[in-house]
């Protein structure tokens, strides 16, 4: 299912500002090469991997057209990281979010709110995501195999921690996987706003974690 959705973010330029230490060869390196994955992202959702040019991603992060090539052999070379590379920032952000939760349910809660607010500041996420099945592959399974694997492992936890009820473990990756689905069909429905994402509304919150809660704990 391809989502024709804009754009990502406005990508920091790697500009500099005169009280800025002289960055070191290594810290321009990976400065560079993270400006020009954000630009890919940002362009991505704008006009879909077809239209992504080399030239407007390098315009895009602040960069020389041939600076793209001291990181990435080819186009292809970054669509290949691309969508690992945002999925793992998303990770990154919902981890903050469920930082000092209690049980599985407040997490399950803080993250289902934490992926929304990403959608909401990267709306064109699931342009990226699902056109990359067909151009990215082996990109799209490393995703799609990377939060399926971290849900699981939080959900294995929960288990041994007895706040999960009537699943043996083998269980945890389909429940996993119901879950991931379930969060992309309720933007779908409930937070995609033509070329944005709408935060999601507390109802829509509430009936989530009720089925949840039934899910999980057996109630």
């Amino acid at each position: 299912m391809i989502d024709h959705m804009p754009r990502i973010r406005k990508t920091t330029t790697v500009a500099q500002s005169n009280d800025d230490p002289k960055p070191t060869r290594a810290e321009k390196v990976a400065r560079n090469r993270k400006a020009l994955l954000e630009a890919g992202a940002e362009v991505v959702g704008e006009v879909g991997y077809e239209e992504a040019t080399i030239a407007e991603i390098s315009k895009r992060a602040g960069l020389a057209h041939g600076t793209f090539y001291k990181h990435f052999e080819s186009r292809q070379a970054m669509f290949d990281e691309l969508l690992p590379t945002l999925g793992d920032r998303l990770l990154d952000e919902v981890r903050q979010q469920v930082r000092g939760s209690q049980d599985i349910l407040e997490v399950e809660e803080k993250g289902f709110r934490g992926f929304f607010d990403f959608l909401v500041r990267n709306p064109g996420f699931y342009r990226v995501v699902n056109e990359s099945e067909v151009v990215a592959p082996a990109a799209f399974d490393r995703h799609i195999s990377n939060l399926a694997r971290h849900y699981t492992r939080a959900l294995r936890r929960s288990l041994k921690d007895g706040e999960i009820s009537g699943f043996e473990e083998r269980d945890l990756e389909v429940v996993a996987y119901v879950l991931m689905a379930a969060r992309f069909y309720i933007y779908l429905r409930f937070s995609k706003r033509g070329a944005s994402a709408a935060n999601i509304p507390e109802w829509v919150v509430s009936a989530y974690m009720r089925f949840v809660e039934h899910g999980l704990k057996g109630k």
